[in-house]
Parts: structure tokens; sequence; C-alpha cells
């Protein structure tokens, strides 16, 4: 006796077939033209389907992106902000692969028009910032702060200001195309970053350590 079909596993094939075709999409005719129909079509699914599980196309849309964000982390082996020790090295490390990730059409897209409906759409704008945003966020703060513990930052450094700093500038250059962006441009961003917060050099410390102690 076959056994009945696995209605999980089908709707697990159709939502991730629609998460496709949503990204497939906006990177092929754009935010604007996006549709919930074209989306349906092209994943092979009812348009009621997509409905049932989501609101909007911005929705769907924001939910791809996190699956897509997922898979790029499983694709590089990243399990967490590197601590080689060298703040400076792990710093220019991780915002040079976010350069090369917002330089792919895969993730450039739907971040864009993330970033386009979110200005319009409040309630979509906060999902997108404490799903997408904010843990990512918490890995620069996670990493700053240990560097403020171990004394390679200045003990009163903001680290959510340092990250806001570093992140800041980066995705104002991508999303406004004032400037080329590329690893000089984030290694310079680190170094003039980091400049203002670092906390005194190792021989400065051992001599007021040195002093203290007599």
């Amino acid at each position: 006796m076959s056994k009945p079909p696995d209605s999980s596993r089908r709707s697990e094939r159709s939502r991730r077939a629609i998460l496709d075709s949503a990204l497939a999409l906006v990177g092929e005719v754009g935010y604007n033209k996006l549709t919930i129909e074209a989306i349906a079509a092209r994943a092979g699914v009812g348009k009621q389907t997509i409905y049932r599980w989501w609101p909007s196309k911005a929705a769907v849309l924001l939910d791809a992106s996190l699956a897509l964000s997922g898979e790029a982390w499983t694709e590089t082996g990243w399990s967490g902000f590197p601590d080689t020790g060298d703040l400076a090295a792990d710093l220019k490390s991780v915002l040079r692969a976010t350069v090369d990730e917002f330089a792919d059409p895969r993730y450039e897209a739907p971040a864009r028009a993330l970033t386009a409906a979110g200005a319009t759409d409040p309630e979509l704008a906060a999902r997108f910032t404490e799903q997408l945003l904010e843990p990512q966020l918490a890995l620069y703060e996670a990493r700053l702060r240990a560097a403020r513990e171990a004394g390679r930052l200045a003990a009163d450094t903001d680290v959510r200001l340092v990250t806001e700093m570093l992140v800041g500038p980066l995705t104002y250059r991508w999303l406004m195309r004032t400037g080329p962006l590329t690893h000089a441009f984030t290694d310079a961003l680190v170094d003039s970053v980091l400049g203002g917060v670092a906390g005194p050099p190792a021989g400065d410390a051992d001599d007021v350590a040195k002093v203290t102690v007599r």
C-alpha cells in the first residue's frame, strides 16, 4: 500500500519555489513591476497559495532575502564574526565580504527593493530591521565589545555608535552610488574609524601599569 503524499514536504517545495521565483523576478523586472501573479506563475502555484502565507509581495521578498542570507552563511561556512585577535583585520574581512555581496546581483536587487519598499511601509521596515539588519549589527557590536574589554578600544567606546560609523558610510555609498564600492574603500573606512577609538598602544599601557605599581 502506497503512502499518502507528504503535505508538509509539498508545502515546503512550494514555499521554496515561491521564494526563489520572487528573487529571480525582482532581478529581472525590478520591484515596481513585480507582482504576486507573476511570482505564482513562475513558481507554478496559485496566487491564493502565496496569500495564504504572505500578505504582500514585499513580505515574500523579505522572507526570500532572509533565506538567501542564511544560505550565504552556509556557503561561506561563517558561523559568526571572526576573532583572530586583530580587530582591524577582522572588520576589513567582513566589510570586504559585504562589498562582494552588494556586487552580486542575487543580493543587490532584493536588497534595493526592500530598502525602497521600507521607505513607505513602516511595518515592513520594522520587520526588515528586526529580522535581517539587527542580527548582523549585533555581530559587529559583540566583536567590538570584546575588543573594548581586551583594551584594544578606549574604555568609553560606544560600540553601537562605532558599528554604525562602519556600516553607515558603506550602505550610503552603495545605496546612493556616490562612489565606487571597493575593498580599498572599506579598508580605509576601518582605519579611519578605529583611529578615533583605539585604546592606548601596548607600550603606553605597560608604562601606565609600571607607574601604578611604583
